[in-house]
């Protein structure tokens, strides 16, 4: 059996879909779209139930890629039915999506989720009754500490049905859908789509065309909004039936503290700032234990092993480069990852994103923005594919540019384990504040120069809840071991690599023909251009090269404070990593990406020379 997992953004369902598959989840674009799936499977009864998880949808009815295959999957009949999620504290905006789906005929289990956080908020929910308006099976269910998931896949697989609810459309409209249905035998749901515009059939299309434009004329409404108003209509008086309003449990309101520019603003760039010095001083301090025991019992004894010149070097790179890891990398990147992980299941980031609106207007965006800034703090991949639920190519242009600014938690390892170690925490804040700057004005810039409307911003606020701590070290830990998997085989391989190219004196060679910008303009030591070449594999294998070309992961023996300064600027300014400049290429074209990366290696240059002039 096939089912499809369904619902607006923010309602629990990766959640449920984690619960229901568990481990072999697979990830691939639909033939023809850039749109990821997420494809999993469970055995229920000895038979093999496929769940594909569709992006959170707010309505079918768009004219965006997701919304588009939406109504294609939930149309194809190769499904044996869909599970649709709600939000139990916002039933009313959820049933939208509902409505729309339901015109689809397809069989329908309705699972209304975080029914812990609705009991929270004083809201009571008939569920038999919303079972007997809709005409489907509703299951109540909390997510979070999995009541009731486990019902989800039996419930479908038996008593999956089609709803047998129907939206009363306006007089004009339910006409225009008999006439379409007589003269040209359009089923309802091929006249609705056509109406609206987003029918397959050329012929209905053509005529349902001539008659919203009747429609239209005679109501100073579009079809589209008329229809949109109807389902909002019945989504409400459904609503107004089902759901109750008890006592509100007594307590402060954070959605008063949070939402407001004051104090909300402050708190956010308190939690942001807290967050950096959480990692930088407990970052430093893991890191000069790990790091001390690598060099003590790992590397000072190599030479007494007496081993052949190249197979000491060998040995002696593979070492470094796990040093570099786990005591340099590893570290930063786990505390980021937990700290963001907090903020993501909190519920805070859409708070954000509305104390951030005004500011990201000024950099032609919207609030919602910041939720794939903020997460390009973790990593700018992910942040790329988060910007294309931003609604215009003109936003999603700019934020490319502006995201792959944005030190992720690579160049944090940079920061935190170069500047905050070697040279102080106010240098390694000051980078930051720095990069704030470059990404505003080149944010403002992008805003006056980039083709296309700014639009405004509709995003539904999360509710506050309280982060389980094993969901958030699930998901940092899921993290790091992909940063395991990925990184650390680049840092030894790299580290092997470049000692093999040192023992040959490739690396001399290379580094005198590029001497004169770096040792000339920039004050750096000639080896620092391939740390830098190194660093576009992934960035935290910057520190690690150079680490390996000096000879030592103390870098204060070797470099001076501005020259370690200089390096982490350039290291964080210079081009993103090749992951990032692959999903660039995709998502935005290569042109973009060609002109990102141009952008970012005049400008890391640029900085590191005006810097090193202005210190010297």
């Amino acid at each position: 059996m096939r089912f499809a997992l369904l619902g607006n953004p923010n309602v629990g369902k990766s959640l449920i879909f984690n619960q229901l598959t568990g481990l072999g989840v697979e990830v691939s674009n639909y033939p023809g779209t850039t749109v990821e799936l997420h494809r999993g499977a469970t055995c229920v009864d000895r038979e093999k139930v496929e769940i594909v998880d569709l992006p959170g949808l707010y309505s079918i009815d768009g004219d965006q890629e997701e919304e588009a295959l939406a109504r294609r999957i939930l149309t194809a009949g190769d499904l044996d039915g869909a599970i649709l999620v709600l939000n139990a504290t916002n039933l009313e905006r959820n049933l939208y999506l509902l409505l729309q789906v339901a015109e689809t005929g397809i069989p329908l289990v309705v699972v209304v989720n975080m029914m812990d956080e609705a009991e929270t908020a004083g809201l009571t929910l008939d569920l038999p009754a919303l079972s007997g308006i809709l005409g489907v099976e509703v299951l109540g269910t909390a997510a979070v500490s999995g009541r009731n998931t486990g019902q989800i896949i039996p419930v479908a697989r038996a008593r999956a049905r089609p709803a047998t609810v129907t939206v009363p459309y306006d007089t004009d409209i339910e006409a225009a859908i008999r006439t379409l249905g007589k003269e040209l035998g359009a089923p309802r749901l091929a006249a609705i789509w056509a109406l609206d515009g987003i029918g397959t059939d050329p012929v209905v299309g053509e005529a349902a065309g001539d008659l919203a434009k009747e429609i239209e004329g005679s109501h100073r409404m579009s079809v589209h909004q008329i229809l949109a108003l109807n389902r909002y209509t019945l989504a409400k008086e459904i609503a107004g039936m089902v759901v109750g309003k008890a006592s509100a449990r007594p307590g402060i309101d954070l959605d008063r503290l949070l939402s407001r520019e004051i104090p909300g603003i402050p708190i956010l760039a308190g939690l942001l700032l807290g967050m950096l010095l959480v990692v930088f001083t407990v970052g430093s301090f893991l890191e000069t234990i790990i790091v001390g025991l690598f060099q003590q019992y790992l590397i000072d004894p190599i030479p007494s092993l007496g081993l052949p010149p190249l197979a000491e070097e060998i040995v002696v790179s593979v070492m470094v480069g796990l040093q570099a890891g786990f005591g340099i990398a590893l570290p930063y990147i786990l505390l980021f990852f937990l700290l963001l992980s907090l903020l993501e299941d909190s519920g805070y980031m859409t708070r954000a994103a509305f104390l951030a609106d005004r500011a990201m207007h000024r950099g032609g965006m919207h609030g919602g923005a910041i939720i794939p800034l903020v997460m390009a703090f973790g990593c700018n991949v992910p942040a790329l594919l988060a910007a294309r639920n931003l609604g215009t190519k003109r936003e999603r242009t700019i934020a490319a540019f502006l995201i792959t600014l944005v030190p992720c938690s690579a160049r944090t390892v940079i920061i935190a384990g170069m500047v905050a170690a070697f040279v102080g925490i106010p240098a390694a804040l000051s980078i930051y504040g720095m990069v704030l700057l470059i990404i505003s004005a080149t944010g403002i810039l992008l805003s006056r120069v980039t083709p296309g409307k700014q639009v405004g911003m509709i995003l539904e606020v999360a509710p506050l809840r309280r982060p389980k701590a094993d969901l958030v070290l699930a998901k940092s830990s899921h993290r790091v071991m992909d940063f395991l998997r990925l990184a650390l085989p680049l840092l030894v391989v790299g580290s092997v690599v470049l000692g093999i190219l040192d023992y040959y004196g490739i690396l001399a060679a290379f580094e005198d023909f590029l001497a004169p910008l770096f040792v000339g303009i920039l004050g750096l030591p000639s080896y620092a251009v391939t740390a830098l070449l190194f660093g576009i594999l992934r960035k935290e294998m910057a520190i690690g090269t150079l680490a390996v070309l000096a000879g030592t992961a103390d870098l204060s023996a070797v470099m001076t404070e501005l020259q370690i300064y200089i390096f982490a600027v350039m290291s964080v300014l210079f081009v993103p990593c090749i992951s990032t400049m692959a999903v660039l290429s995709r998502e935005n074209g290569w042109k973009i990406a060609l002109l990102i990366t141009v952008f970012t290696v005049l400008l890391g240059i640029g900085i590191g020379a005006m810097i090193n002039l202005a210190f010297t």
